[in-house]
């Protein structure tokens, strides 16, 4: 089947009790029995939840995966995949990324004998020279906010050389514009509560596998640990999925206009947006996904002239996360990667003035008024 309507049909079936078209919200926590070890596949919400299952199926099919499991946010989607690492293994990770993946790798993990160590992964041959042996290849591509690209073939090829699995977090690209299971990636994961939801309603995350082996397992953690995805939620999401493609095929159109917008403002400084064709990694992308998306960040130079534009805008809402249907914008050094010193954000080019913005599926031409009104602030 073709991408749309695996959005909108994998995993679906219309209820056999009604013939509702739509999944049913199975909101119970557990589930009768017909007599001792006699049930009807289903035993107890955590283990088993209708609901959550037909989503599973459904980010499965759009991933290209044998298998999914969802939980009750990204980061515990993050945690359930770190699992595969064991005490004692290593763990490299590409040097720009979410800061609650850094977070949870540097203050929490860590503390239970994995190592974890950050590497620039734009170049495969030079992380291949450096990296020494590991266990798990951790990526994001475009990376969040500075939007370096990956060649996840080519890392792909590198870990697997070590015996060790490549996880890509595709949050910023969805399954519509890339697929990094077919690119030799052994995991994705995704923040659900972004793009794949698409309407900043639902808080989940998701890990899609192409080993059985490491369905088995996630799937035993996600019951195990209990981090799950909830009824309600997993039909959020499924009921986003379903707009999937017409909501990214907008979310581009406007970030490419907002993108050239802002590129032509003498405001600002610098601009990451993986569709200019000098954007670093530019070819790298275009080789490994249909599209550029519409996650830009660009550099205002200093901390008050974000803030002087940050004040001044209407319709583009400073708020924390992004992939919305409503256009979000952000300050990394004081949101999504507060948590670094100040040193470590400067060394990673996340500056004072760099700001993100998530563009949504409004009239662009009104996000561009209102971009120009903030800029003129500045």
């Amino acid at each position: 089947m073709g991408f749309s309507t695996d959005c909108i049909h994998a995993g679906q079936e219309p209820d056999p009790s009604t013939g509702a078209i739509i999944t049913p919200i199975f909101q119970t926590s557990t589930y009768v029995q017909e007599g001792i070890g006699q049930h009807k596949g289903y035993e107890y919400a955590r283990t088993q939840n209708p609901t959550r299952r037909a989503l599973e199926k459904n980010l499965a099919a759009l991933e290209g995966g044998s298998d999914a499991y969802c939980y009750a946010s990204g980061m515990a989607a993050t945690n359930a995949v770190l699992t595969l690492v064991k005490q004692g293994q290593r763990v490299v990770v590409s040097d720009n990324v979410y800061g609650g993946t850094w977070r949870l790798f540097t203050k929490v993990l860590s503390n239970y004998g994995v190592a974890f160590e950050f590497l620039e992964a734009s170049d495969a041959a030079e992380l291949d020279r450096r990296a020494g042996d590991f266990q798990m290849l951790w990526i994001e591509t475009p990376t969040n906010p500075l939007m370096k690209i990956c060649d996840v073939a080519a890392l792909a090829a590198v870990a697997k050389k070590r015996g060790a699995l490549l996880v890509v977090d595709n949050t910023f690209m969805s399954p519509f514009f890339q697929r990094p299971l077919g690119l030799g990636a052994d995991i994705v994961v995704h923040s659900t509560t972004k793009f794949l939801n698409g309407h900043s309603d639902s808080v989940g995350g998701v890990a899609v596998v192409r080993d059985p082996a490491h369905a088995d397992w996630l799937r035993y953690v996600q019951n195990a640990a209990g981090a799950i995805l909830s009824p309600f939620d997993s039909w959020l999401v499924l009921r986003g999925t379903k707009t999937l493609a017409l909501r990214m095929q907008r979310h581009e159109e406007n970030g490419r206009r907002v993108a050239h917008f802002l590129r032509e403002q003498g405001k600002v400084r610098r601009i990451f947006w993986p569709g200019f064709a000098d954007h670093p990694g530019h070819q790298v992308h275009k080789r490994q996904a249909t599209g550029f998306g519409s996650m830009i960040s660009f550099d205002l130079g200093d901390r008050a002239a974000a803030d002087r534009l940050l004040r001044t805008l209407t319709l583009c809402s400073l708020g924390e996360s992004l992939g919305g249907i409503e256009t979000l914008i952000s300050h990394p050094a004081t949101m999504t990667h507060a948590g670094y010193t100040q040193a470590e954000r400067d060394a990673l080019g996340i500056g004072d003035g760099l700001v993100r913005i998530s563009v949504g599926c409004e009239d662009v031409e009104d996000l561009i008024a209102d971009l120009s009104r903030g800029l003129a602030a500045v």
